[in-house]
């Protein structure tokens, strides 16, 4: 983590800046070493109480840390960084990109008309294959930053307002995206349960179940975990344990052919695995219920 637990986070106007901003605009834009090289690529940790910063990594590599929130960027990136929000960055010295910093104002302006307050949530975007599009955009806001050219203000927002419309257009995508994946993940998880209901007498392995649902095991036990709060393993096993209480208290039928009825090779792994289960063997159990 970069930031301490018992060192003061400074708040700053720009990196390492207390003073006013060096420009009269509502808007900074440098490349990303050129701050960043003075601090031998670090920036400690700090935030900013009145401007969003959003951080493009074109090249190189970078650790981005927002609100505790760790991104290893290894291929072209956008971070937002909210307002008031403690944040360092860690980058490699052939990293190539730009910090555009937004004074507040002026997102509040320019992101009134979006459905999304997009700035007002940290992220990490991944670009991929808008790759040329993004690098041609942030090099015509730095351009424009750095010429004083009529028409020049109106520029500047015009070209971050279509900035500002990718971000909410990519946060949109992603929300979707991971409602997508919940929703598929429900319907796995169903699924899974009602596999286990048909042949848990079978004693199948979780590859099996995986196979049959079109995932891997590893995702099965994800989603186990997330959306059942056990592993595949433990469902598994507890869906065996209650129908082996249920023929215990309910049948008569002996531990023997308890065992034989939930699919153990011998009576003695199964009651070696009721009694790990439950803390009691199966005549116990029987008995005192």
């Amino acid at each position: 983590m970069l930031q301490s637990a018992v060192t003061p986070v400074p708040v700053f106007k720009l990196y390492g800046e207390t003073a006013a901003w060096p420009t009269p605009d509502l808007i900074h834009c440098e490349s990303i070493a050129e701050r960043s090289r003075l601090h031998e690529w670090e920036i400690k940790p700090h935030r900013h109480s009145d401007l969003v910063q959003l951080l493009y990594v074109q090249a190189g590599k970078a650790v981005l840390e927002v609100e505790g929130v760790v991104n290893r960027v290894e291929s072209p990136s956008l971070q937002v960084v909210p307002a008031l929000s403690v944040h360092g960055f860690r980058f490699s010295e052939d990293v190539e990109g730009h910090v555009l910093s937004l004074a507040l104002p002026l997102v509040e302006q320019l992101s009134g008309p979006l459905d999304s307050q997009v700035l007002m949530s940290a992220a990490c975007y991944p670009i991929g294959a808008e790759r040329r599009y993004l690098d041609a955009l942030f090099e015509s806001i730095s351009r424009e930053y750095s010429h004083q050219e009529p028409g020049r203000d109106l520029m500047l927002q015009s070209l971050i307002s279509v900035l500002l419309v990718w971000i909410s257009r990519r946060s949109l995508a992603l929300a979707m995206s991971e409602a997508q994946q919940r929703d598929r993940g429900r319907e796995h998880l169903q699924e899974f349960i009602r596999l286990l209901e048909l042949q848990f007498r079978e004693h199948l392995s979780i590859e099996r179940y995986a196979a049959s649902l079109g995932i891997s095991a590893a995702h099965l036990n994800a989603l186990c975990r997330r959306l059942g709060g056990q592993s595949a393993l433990q469902m598994i096993n507890q869906r065996l344990l209650l129908e082996a209480k249920r023929c215990l208290v309910y049948t008569t039928m002996t531990i023997n052919q308890v065992s034989d009825s939930l699919g153990f090779s011998e009576p003695a792994y199964f009651s070696r695995f009721f009694k790990r289960g439950t803390g009691q063997s199966p005549k116990r159990f029987r008995i005192q219920r």
